[in-house]
């Protein structure tokens, strides 16, 4: 009796439509899954335990007892609130984190600041980040044969704006917050909201490039369109409220409370010389991250890159010290100064390169620590593989 056809010629078929596949499991996305420990994900499987889902909600009612007057107080934490906080010392939502661009970013920040009770409030001087950092894979490209449209005299500023305009998601967010933050139409709260949906969703490059174009000191005009990257018409108050206010409004909010601390941990000075506690690209993105909220800073004037945030220190009284300290933290941060000056001087570099090719991939010297580099995919594609064989050799 003639045996049934064997079904192994299949098999190089079935490897063919698998290939695809097997070729993108490495790529990695800044999503909730890949996040080491989000906070959603602890919060569920605190859910699941009866005495932690318990002492969470009794955190949770503890937000509205924490209070500070001055940046330079530690926080007023009642002792049962941390108490409650010392029994989940061991749970997984002490050490969770979250990423600027996940989804239901607001309420995994709202998980990390209920469990954080000490932290909620305190000083402004906070080094502990609520945001994991990640590692964008994927090079920059970008089409500079279009650029040709310009004069060849035009301004960086201009150049980087082109580029924006020629990329299809960063042009439609750009529209999106011009649209919202333009003339007797803006209100400041849904032009923020736009601006921080573009430094969320645009590609850093993109949005850097608009941010941080560098113009030569004697041209205003390239000076004022940097300046007017964020619209400060409509996303900075009209009069400068008092810096130590501008704290007090952030710090009760979660996301903005957030990006201060971003802010604080990789863009602070470690010691009187001046040294940075990260890398530069780090302190950057968490400067990137303040804008659209209370503690928005931005170019304060048309002639230099020096930044400060739209505030004052006058009437502050006897929290003058402090209040100077808050402000300096921007105007005077020799790492964000350093960072600011090191990314205006790579975009020189970029457009003083002889293009050949219409297609051009910057590229910069950073994350020189092997440990922060993204990982090749050749192990993910030799597991997958391996596993692959042995499902076909049972087969």
């Amino acid at each position: 009796m003639a045996r049934p056809p064997s079904p192994r010629p299949l098999l190089p078929a079935l490897l063919l439509l698998l290939l695809p596949l097997l070729l993108r499991a490495g790529d990695h996305f800044p999503t909730e899954g890949r996040l080491m420990n989000s906070c959603i994900q602890a919060r569920r499987k605190c859910q699941a335990d009866p005495t932690c889902n318990a002492t969470y909600h009794y955190l949770n009612s503890c937000a509205s007892s924490i209070s500070t007057s001055s940046p330079a107080e530690e926080p007023s934490v009642p002792e049962d609130c941390m108490e409650a906080a010392q029994q989940l010392r061991n749970s997984s939502l002490m050490s969770c984190t979250c990423h600027r661009r996940m989804k239901n970013q607001a309420t995994c920040l709202d998980i990390y600041w209920t469990v954080h009770p000490a932290r909620s409030l305190g000083d402004y001087e906070l080094d502990v980040s609520p945001y994991e950092d990640t590692v964008t894979r994927k090079p920059w490209k970008m089409n500079l044969s279009k650029l040709n449209m310009l004069k060849p005299d035009s301004d960086l500023c201009l150049k980087f704006a082109m580029l924006c305009t020629l990329n299809d998601k960063c042009d439609r967010l750009r529209k999106a917050y011009g649209e919202a933050c333009s003339g007797s139409r803006c209100q400041r709260h849904t032009c923020q909201r736009q601006l921080r949906s573009f430094f969320e969703k645009a590609s850093e490059p993109h949005a850097q490039g608009l941010l941080l174009c560098p113009c030569a000191p004697t041209d205003q005009g390239c000076g004022q369109r940097r300046r007017n990257t964020i619209a400060p018409s409509c996303s900075l108050p009209s009069e400068a409220p008092s810096c130590l206010e501008l704290w007090h409004i952030c710090v009760s909010d979660p996301l903005c409370r957030s990006r201060l601390a971003d802010f604080q941990t990789h863009c602070h000075p470690m010691d009187i010389l001046g040294t940075c506690a990260t890398e530069q690209s780090k302190c950057l993105r968490a400067y990137m991250g303040l804008i659209g909220t209370a503690m928005t800073p931005n170019f304060v004037s048309n002639v230099n890159a020096s930044v400060a945030l739209s505030c004052t220190c006058r009437g502050s009284g006897n929290l003058q010290e402090e209040c100077e300290r808050l402000e300096e933290s921007f105007s005077r941060n020799p790492c964000l100064m350093e960072a600011i000056a090191a990314k205006m001087h790579f975009h020189r570099q970029l457009f003083s390169q002889d293009w050949t090719a219409s297609t051009f991939s910057p590229m910069e010297r950073q994350n020189k620590n092997p440990a922060l580099r993204p990982q090749p995919w050749v192990p993910s594609l030799f597991s997958f593989t391996l596993t692959l064989i042995l499902l076909l050799s049972l087969w």
